[in-house]
């Protein structure tokens, strides 16, 4: 049943009227964007709430948002295996094994290493559309992947980054790295089931339940986390930047993910991607104040070009 709609979804996005295909550009765009504003603003967060503290609260945060959205609507059919599976799968692997993976990795390595190795998360999706959804993969794309990862490893290593804890020994290093690929295996898995899922649910269906799900998986840590932790310490600054988090993070990022998956191929959308990263260092230097290099202005200019190859339309429609 879904392997045929993926299917017939992936081929008929590249023939949607310009109109439906730049709102899905804009929907994605903005989605990756958001990602990187919320991490940039909310580096307190991380130093305040011990880590499953800070997921069950975000969950918890846009799980109240979306109330509304877990009713099953009339026109939803029955939820087989299979798509359960993979509502599963997508809350799993992209919110709760992500975070780990991502937050672990950096403690063992440092963030040069961070965003040099999740500069590959475009190629990883391309790569899994291809094998796991069939997508035809054009050469525009592959260029715009190939500009993506070297932009943003410029970006990464043109940057002043600190390394989150010198203290760990060099035979954890290895380690690091494993779990810091483990977080683009997530996230490139992400795009791909969550392809599948916009072809049988719609997004806000999609946000609710896979919230849902990451609420009940971090739960049991979450609450004996809350046990121990004094929440009348927290300034209300901090408690306004959670409900940010959690509404972003949650509600509106997904939300506009799967809003934009539904009308083109996961290949091109990994594409976007490079906006999180690109969103992030703006807001450091717009708001936080921070400067770039030559190298890093070469990065922008090399992760937009990207962006230009693989959503200008083509002569051929659909060649692209």
């Amino acid at each position: 049943m879904g392997g045929h709609r993926d299917a017939s979804a992936a081929v008929g996005s590249s023939r949607l009227p310009v109109l439906s295909r730049l709102t899905s550009y804009a929907c994605l765009g903005t989605s990756m964007s958001l990602v990187g504003c919320y991490v940039a603003l909310t580096k307190p967060l991380a130093v305040i709430f011990p880590l499953f503290l800070l997921a069950w609260l975000r969950f918890g945060i846009g799980g109240l948002a979306m109330l509304c959205w877990l009713r099953k609507p009339a026109n939803e059919p029955p939820l087989t295996a299979r798509v359960r599976t993979l509502i599963f799968l997508e809350s799993f692997l992209g919110n709760f094994l992500f975070t780990l993976c991502m937050i672990s990795g950096v403690r063992l390595t440092g963030a040069v290493a961070a965003g040099v190795i999740l500069s590959f998360i475009p190629a990883a999706i391309a790569l899994m559309s291809r094998v796991f959804l069939k997508e035809d993969i054009s050469g525009r794309v592959w260029v715009a992947v190939a500009c993506g990862v070297i932009g943003i490893g410029l970006l990464s290593l043109g940057g002043d980054h600190v390394v989150t804890d010198t203290r760990q020994p060099s035979s954890h290093v290895w380690l690091g790295n494993l779990l810091l690929f483990g977080a683009v295996c997530c996230e490139a898995s992400y795009a791909v089931i969550g392809k599948k899922l916009t072809a049988v649910l719609s997004p806000r269906r999609i946000s609710a339940v896979i919230n849902l799900w990451g609420f009940v998986l971090t739960t049991p840590a979450g609450l004996y986390a809350a046990w121990h932790f004094d929440f009348l310490a927290v300034d209300l600054g901090i408690w306004v930047l959670l409900v940010f988090y959690g509404l972003a993070a949650s509600v509106w990022t997904v939300w506009l993910w799967m809003t934009g998956l539904r009308g083109v191929p996961a290949s091109r959308a990994g594409v976007f991607t490079v906006m999180l990263p690109v969103s992030a260092a703006l807001v450091g230097v717009v708001i936080l104040g921070e400067s770039l290099s030559g190298l890093q202005w070469l990065a922008f200019v090399l992760a937009l070009a990207g962006l230009l190859l693989a959503t200008l339309p083509s002569r051929r429609l659909g060649s692209a």
